[in-house]
């Protein structure tokens, strides 16, 4: 989206009257204990930004970056408005995406950007149909098919080749004596149902194959909100570490605190974190002040 588009809510915002106060870590600046105090209410929306991590050896090799921190020194470098030495960059680099979401196509986009020598895009599920199957995925439901993104639109504009490798598992990072990346180490596997039916990969044998990597990007989603506000407040969580509200009325077990968007529901898209803020204000709207004309 344009920073402009952005801006210009922002300033529609503090005309309003809403301060933003930037540079602030709620739990380490200001106690989050605080803001309860202070305040008649309070609404948390802090997103679930506690990124999944890879647990193969050499996790810790340097040039294994979590998705997040490759795209927002890319949006910081481009909000600079002239050209800054990146903490993270692509140019010339063999890069390896391990996931096939929405993040894992921003890092394919982004990395063919800053013009990698080569980019793979790893996906431990199977590719999906090129056409909707009417008998097992029939309208109205959401089309279960193959979808073909920006990045990878632009990286087989630019290579000839599909970036994506499906049905993979990343067993092994490989790194020299320097610590840095040079291979990661993958093998094919199939979904197989175990005996309480539940589905499995299972490496198939003979499918090893080791991948040329300096820059391995980690787009496998993300496990929850940080822990720093919930643990301070002892607010109740559920199964996935989500804080724990009702979509009714959006309030968690702390009197006055209400959670919206990614913090309650876990990671998911921007239009559910739009409706879920409208109807989080009114429902606090409607807790100050006994009705709202939100809706």
């Amino acid at each position: 989206m344009d920073k402009d588009i952005i801006q210009r809510r922002l300033d529609i915002l503090e005309e309003a009257g809403v301060t933003f106060v930037c540079n602030t870590e709620i739990g380490k600046d200001i106690a989050a204990q605080e803001l309860v105090d202070t305040y008649d209410a309070v609404v948390l929306c802090g997103g679930a930004t506690r990124a999944r991590g890879i647990n193969v050896e050499g996790n810790d090799a340097k040039g294994v970056h979590m998705a997040m921190d490759f795209l927002t020194a890319n949006t910081q470098n481009i909000l600079a408005g002239e050209p800054q030495e990146s903490k993270i960059t692509a140019k010339d680099k063999h890069v390896i995406v391990i996931g096939g979401g929405d993040t894992g196509t921003d890092c394919v986009g982004t990395s063919i950007r800053h013009g990698a020598k080569s980019v793979h895009q790893f996906e431990i599920m199977p590719q999906a149909p090129d056409k909707r199957d009417a008998n097992t995925n029939p309208w109205p439901e959401w089309p279960k098919k193959l979808k073909t993104d920006y990045g990878q639109e632009e990286a087989i504009y630019l290579t000839g080749s599909d970036p994506r490798n499906y049905e993979i598992n990343t067993t092994k990072i490989e790194k020299n004596e320097a610590g840095e990346v040079t291979a990661v180490h993958t093998v094919q596997i199939e979904w197989k149902r175990d005996a309480l039916g539940r589905m499995n990969p299972v490496p198939v044998e003979g499918t090893e194959k080791v991948w040329k990597a300096d820059l391995v990007l980690l787009a496998m989603g993300f496990t929850g909100p940080e822990d720093t506000i919930p643990d301070e407040l002892t607010l109740k969580r559920d199964l996935r570490s989500n804080i724990q509200a009702a979509e009714t009325d959006y309030k968690t077990n702390v009197e006055k605190v209400f959670t919206c968007g990614d913090m309650r529901r876990g990671q998911s898209l921007v239009v559910w974190a739009l409706q879920e803020g409208k109807l989080a204000a009114g429902e606090v709207d409607r807790f100050l002040s006994g009705e709202t004309a939100i809706y």
